[in-house]
């Protein structure tokens, strides 16, 4: 009934697989691609699937020398409030993770750094999105003259421990997906575990 957990290539799982029919654009904007494709299923019947195309994006720990965390406060449309979110951003057109990392870095914070580390990856929203978030881990921070914001972005930065992030998410202050996970990989990286 269940299987265990274990190495495999993704041919092995060919029998759960979606086989696309045809496709369609419901619109196309800024940052959003949203699409309406009618898919054959693995028991050979249909169904259609809506689903977001996304450039992809990153997300930055920025860990000061001390261990301090950089994070930032933006009012976010959509939810109608502030959240505490890791430094972000989307991936441009012919630009690579880290490239956009070390720019979202900079604009966002005024902050360069010395060291890079790719952590991992992201896929926040499963169901309804192909978006895949990069995690990179930014040490040896220096400043390098203030935010350099886009038209529109207004972004207040906080510096908190690591404890302090974490109970902030257990006392539901950051709820951020993607500053959760980001936590998760800082707190293994933090103390050697990963």
């Amino acid at each position: 009934m269940f299987e265990r957990m274990k190495k495999r290539s993704p041919g092995d799982f060919a029998h759960l697989a979606e086989t696309t029919i045809e496709r369609s654009r419901v619109f196309q904007g800024r940052l959003l691609d949203v699409r309406r494709d009618r898919v054959r299923l693995p028991d050979g019947s249909e169904a259609t699937r809506e689903y977001i195309r996304h450039p992809g994006a990153v997300v930055m720990i920025p860990m000061l020398d001390g261990g301090e965390l950089v994070l930032e406060r933006q009012f976010r449309y959509p939810q109608g409030r502030s959240l505490i979110e890791f430094p972000a951003g989307k991936v441009d057109p012919g630009e690579s993770a880290e490239e956009a990392a070390k720019r979202e870095l900079r604009e966002e914070t005024g902050l360069i750094a010395g060291e890079w580390r790719h952590l991992g990856v992201l896929h926040p929203c499963v169901g309804y999105s192909d978006e895949r978030i990069e995690i990179f881990l930014a040490r040896g921070l220096v400043r390098h003259g203030g935010q350099d914001l886009d038209r529109g972005e207004f972004i207040d930065l906080l510096q908190l421990t690591l404890e302090e992030a974490l109970a902030a998410v257990r006392d539901g202050e950051i709820t951020d997906a993607k500053t959760i996970v980001a936590l998760f990989w800082a707190e293994k990286v933090n103390f050697s575990r990963w």
